[in-house]
């Protein structure tokens, strides 16, 4: 089966002001721009690019598009980000205050996606992906951090911050997802790893 690369997209604005992003659709910083154009340089080849709809993703997929000569963008909804509900727009420190205690015992309220929710459409997503294209291919996916947690939770790896243009290896072996080597595209600007 094909090798999927899933990575997290450049930064946005609301990472720049440390918002929970969710599914709402801050665009790219110029540094987050800057961070797809680095990336291009270090990505090796690639057969297809995949990116959710949102445009910290999308541009970001399309930025290393162009550069890398491999296209047109397709775009899944099955790859946005997680809902985070009453969350999406709120620092940390406007959590905490609304729900003491959340954060930190992985507690979430009403409304913010779980992640047999989430990993159901993303799963969708990545097993046609699989099933379309050739064994050898290998394939972008520019997505979110929520989505490579929630896959990385699921086979029981390190909940560990995924900085923008990092992400991880997967392919589809007897139909399961086998988790590969995490990756990181650009070196760390100093920024939170929101969703």
């Amino acid at each position: 089966m094909p090798k999927l690369l899933i990575v997290r997209h450049g930064q946005s604005e609301w990472n720049a002001l440390g918002r929970w992003q969710g599914q709402a659709d801050p665009p790219l910083t110029n540094l987050g721009e800057s961070q797809a154009r680095k990336a291009s340089q270090k990505l090796g080849l690639f057969d297809l690019i995949v990116s959710s709809p949102l445009q910290r993703a999308k541009n970001t997929a399309s930025i290393i598009s162009e550069l890398m000569g491999v296209g047109p963008v397709a775009t899944e909804v099955g790859l946005m980000e997680r809902d985070a509900g009453p969350w999406q727009g709120l620092t940390r420190i406007e959590i905490e205050n609304g729900w003491p205690g959340f954060l930190e015992s992985g507690n979430r309220p009403d409304g913010y996606e779980s992640n047999p929710d989430l990993l159901l459409r993303v799963f969708k997503v990545l097993k046609k992906l699989s099933e379309s294209s050739e064994p050898s291919d290998s394939i972008l996916v520019i997505s979110h951090a929520g989505i490579v947690h929630a896959l990385e939770n699921l086979h029981d790896q390190p909940s560990i911050k995924v900085p923008n243009l990092g992400g991880r290896w997967v392919e589809f072996v007897d139909g399961e997802l086998v988790m590969g080597k995490r990756i990181s595209l650009v070196t760390e600007e100093s920024m939170p790893d929101l969703l």
